[in-house]
């Protein structure tokens, strides 16, 4: 199969949470180590940084590496979802030579195991896992940045160990797999945190504090809280106010990993590492500004905790009319994010071009009960192009609701 026909055999063939939702999570982790187990352990030669949490894992994990790219290590990282292309999941970032895994290595993975695969019915998200590792392992990566998908106790990613665990914050999303309080969801983000292994905490509430501390007792790991151990803030090319946070988390683990014998990491480069991460890491979709008159933000904040932050900074920016390309996907819980949108501005209403897609229609019903208006659009380019034809160069666009909108603007 060609690199095309190799995705399209893997999206539709498998279980993938982006396109099917629930039917896609599996709530265990022996396919992982089975598929570990089959590829000769490539984990165990791998050094990890393991990232978790409701929001800011992807821009915490893209921070570090970025840092150490410029302190000239060769770094692996793995990340979800992708917004364009399926190899933004799997990267070098290395002084030397950056960028995604190759089509022909991802081809060549998938033909040599495939029958594998398919005779244990392995999960998408379980085979990319085993691809990172083993491509990791192939390019000699000197640490591996790894992302959880979902939760982290059961996630595909929790058979490692890391040097540091991570998890930056907690919020309500996903409660179908990880529970209905903030307690049971950072029950099972600190499932990543292992026996003798420092994990840092970005955010905290007093729910969740003490499911952190007591999960480090019991596996003795000590525990930093980046919150009260951080002060600094330095300055980033992502300019989301909601950076801060996770500038902070990244500088605690950085702090962490310097002490570890063989690394080095300086403050300068964590500066510098911070403000090029988007040079560094392709990193897309954080408060990213795609026009300036009218000032045009996109974001990939879709649920409460995240949408909150984002929000609360669009009420700070000045502008004459808001215009908001808004479209989410069908297991969304409406009831609770769409209080926090703005009533004062003009909504495109659109579905993201994928099966989990809200139809369009069903969310300006739902909206108009909450005093969102606006119209229903075919799709999410109809929908934006409708927004740039309406806005004034003093009006406000911004593009949002869910991940797989910004990937369809991008």
């Amino acid at each position: 199969m060609n690199y095309q026909e190799t995705l399209n055999w893997m999206f539709k063939q498998l279980p993938m949470y982006q396109q099917q939702g629930a039917s896609a999570y599996k709530e265990d982790l022996t396919n992982s180590l089975l598929l570990s187990n089959y590829l000769g352990k490539p984990e165990k030669d791998l050094k990890f940084i393991h990232v978790a949490g409701t929001n800011g894992k992807g821009s915490t994990s893209h921070l570090l590496a970025s840092v150490l790219k410029e302190a000239g290590y060769k770094v692996g990282l793995y990340t979800s979802p992708h917004l364009r292309d399926f190899r933004e999941r799997i990267k070098i970032i290395s002084p030397e030579v950056s960028g995604e895994i190759s089509e022909e290595f991802v081809c060549e993975f998938i033909s040599q195991h495939i029958d594998f695969f398919k005779t244990n019915e392995l999960s998408f998200f379980e085979m990319t896992v085993g691809l990172a590792f083993e491509y990791f392992k192939k390019e000699k990566v000197d640490i591996a940045i790894i992302e959880v998908g979902l939760g982290g106790r059961l996630d595909s990613t929790n058979i490692i160990t890391p040097l540091i665990s991570v998890i930056t914050n907690i919020g309500k999303d996903h409660v179908q797999f990880l529970g209905n309080t903030l307690e049971a969801i950072a029950n099972e983000k600190a499932g990543i945190i292992k026996k003798n292994i420092p994990v840092v905490i970005g955010e905290y509430t007093f729910e969740t504090k003490p499911v952190f501390l007591a999960k480090a007792n019991t596996t003795n790991s000590e525990i930093y809280f980046a919150s009260e151990t951080i002060s600094e803030d330095y300055p980033s090319d992502l300019k989301g106010n909601y950076q801060i946070s996770n500038k902070k988390t990244a500088i605690q683990t950085l702090r962490l990993f310097n002490a570890i014998p063989g690394f080095k990491v300086s403050e300068d480069t964590i500066k510098k590492g911070f403000c090029n991460v988007g040079k560094n890491t392709g990193l897309q979709g954080r408060w990213q500004q795609l026009n300036s008159a009218p000032k045009t933000i996109c974001d990939t904040a879709h649920n409460k905790h995240g949408l909150e932050l984002v929000l609360n900074q669009l009420e700070k920016e000045e502008f004459d009319t808001l215009h908001f390309v808004f479209g989410v996907v069908n297991d969304k819980d409406l009831d609770e994010i769409l209080p926090l949108f703005p009533k004062k501005a003009i909504y495109y209403f659109c579905k993201p071009n994928m099966p989990r897609g809200l139809d369009a229609h069903v969310l300006e019903q739902k909206a108009m009960g909450f005093g969102l208006t606006g119209k229903v659009y075919n799709s999410v380019s109809e929908a934006y192009a409708s927004a740039k034809e309406n806005a004034a160069t003093t009006d406000f666009i911004y593009i949002g609701g869910s991940t797989f909108v910004v990937a369809e603007i991008l």
